[in-house]
């Protein structure tokens, strides 16, 4: 038996260097519920920021995916050492959240300053992302990346339960700016468990091409790989569909039912914890019926349960259970979708090009998101929000219609017992 298959008869979390690894980004993954909160309350409650200035938060956020995601790509994958990256982007993030609360002191804290550490956070986020794509598997066996996916996703799920209630408290206790210090230590306990982690990574060919051609070259792999394709066209359908029904959602809920503020956070922590339920058992249902048919399958079951949502109706305790059942099932729906998906992609794509990939992947599915919200609002007002609802539910449900005809839905954990 090879050292590699007996470390996979090993569960996830009795392997020493994965425990550091999950401790690690589950500390960081608490931390940036902190952000989340702490972020935009900073921009509302210390700096009286407008509905303008909070809505340019969000979009600072977003932005580095669309802007850096395909250069940063293809500049990781001709670096040696991935866990380099991940430990200065955790270093440099930590340094620019602690800036805040440090300018918030000094009384010279603005919008502008706020909206650019958002903007660099986002950016150096982008880098962590696509260069732990290719470290995970370095660290993980083969057999058991589909494991470590959903051990990520129960700590995420976790994390949005009671982050949301530790942030609320830090930012009572200590104001907004100063609660992010939190975070900042967060990532900084993230950059230790990496930097304290051996693990020998792939080498690296010098790349005998411009940057230009290979960004060229690995979008051309997401659209000539059938497999990467369909995934890309189901996933972007998703992704466009989802964020039309999240930009009238909340006005929704409380212009057309009525609902209160904390009736609607309950709705959106069933969430959280229909994503844990799918944590815990995407895996499985993958083992169980392959791969390939559970991204199918939460591809259907998915935007599906999210027609209770244009249901909802009557009195506020039979509207709200309606929107409780929606997003909890759909939740657990889109869990067991990413972690099976997630799985395949990254065992499917080459070694050598994995990061710009992932990279182009991800600046062309991030890139419907933005837009699917501008139209659901603009739905939103010209349609009127039931019906806008019914359009996002309906477009989402097509979704998985690109997967038809694709190997994607016969994808097993077989295809991929060996290195690509």
């Amino acid at each position: 038996m090879s050292a590699a298959a007996a470390t996979a008869r090993i569960p996830l979390l009795r392997q020493a260097a994965y425990r550091r690894f999950f401790a690690g980004r589950t500390v960081s993954i608490f931390g940036d519920q902190v952000s989340a909160l702490a972020i935009p309350l900073t921009a509302i409650l210390a700096l009286h920021a407008s509905a303008f200035e909070v809505g340019l938060l969000t979009s600072a956020a977003w932005l580095p995916d669309l802007l850096f995601a395909l250069p940063a790509g293809v500049w990781i994958d001709t670096r040696p050492h991935r866990r380099a990256v991940m430990i200065v982007a955790d270093v440099a993030r930590a340094a620019l959240l602690l800036v805040v609360p440090v300018l918030w002191w000094l009384h010279v804290l603005t919008v502008w300053q706020l909206l650019a550490v958002t903007f660099l956070a986002g950016t150096l986020k982008v880098f962590f992302d696509l260069s732990s794509v290719s470290f995970t598997i370095a660290l993980i066996p083969r057999e058991q990346f589909a494991e470590s996916q959903s051990a990520m996703m129960t700590s995420s799920s976790v994390a949005q339960m009671a982050g949301p209630s530790l942030a609320g408290g830090l930012v009572q206790v200590f104001g907004a700016p100063v609660a992010l210090i939190a975070d900042a230590v967060s990532f900084l306990a993230s950059a230790v468990t990496l930097r304290a982690l051996d693990v020998a990574e792939p080498s690296v060919e010098p790349p005998t091409e411009s940057a230009a051609e290979r960004l060229r070259a690995s979008l051309a792999h997401v659209f000539h790989d059938r497999l990467l394709r369909a995934s890309l066209l189901c996933t972007g359908t998703i992704n466009f569909f989802n964020f039309v029904l999240l930009a009238v959602f909340i006005l929704f809920a409380s212009r057309t039912l009525g609902l209160s503020a904390s009736t609607i956070g309950l709705v959106l922590g069933a969430g959280a914890a229909g994503g844990l339920v799918g944590a815990l058992i995407g895996a499985r249902v993958g083992r169980l019926i392959g791969r390939g048919r559970a991204v199918v399958l939460g591809a259907v079951f998915f935007p599906t349960m999210l027609v209770l949502f244009p249901l909802a109706h009557g009195p506020h305790w039979l509207a709200a259970s309606l929107l409780l059942a929606g997003e909890f099932l759909a939740s657990v729906g889109v869990v067991v979708f990413d972690i099976n998906q997630n799985t395949i992609l990254a065992l499917h794509v080459p070694e050598h090009m994995r990061s710009r990939v992932f990279g182009a992947y991800r600046f062309l599915n991030y890139g419907t998101r933005p837009v699917g919200a501008l139209l659901g609002g603009a739905l939103g007002a010209w349609l009127g929000l039931r019906p806008t609802l019914w359009i996002a539910v309906a477009g989402g449900m097509c979704a998985a219609l690109w997967l038809i005809g694709s190997p994607l839905p016969r994808a097993t954990d077989e295809d991929y017992a060996n290195p690509a």
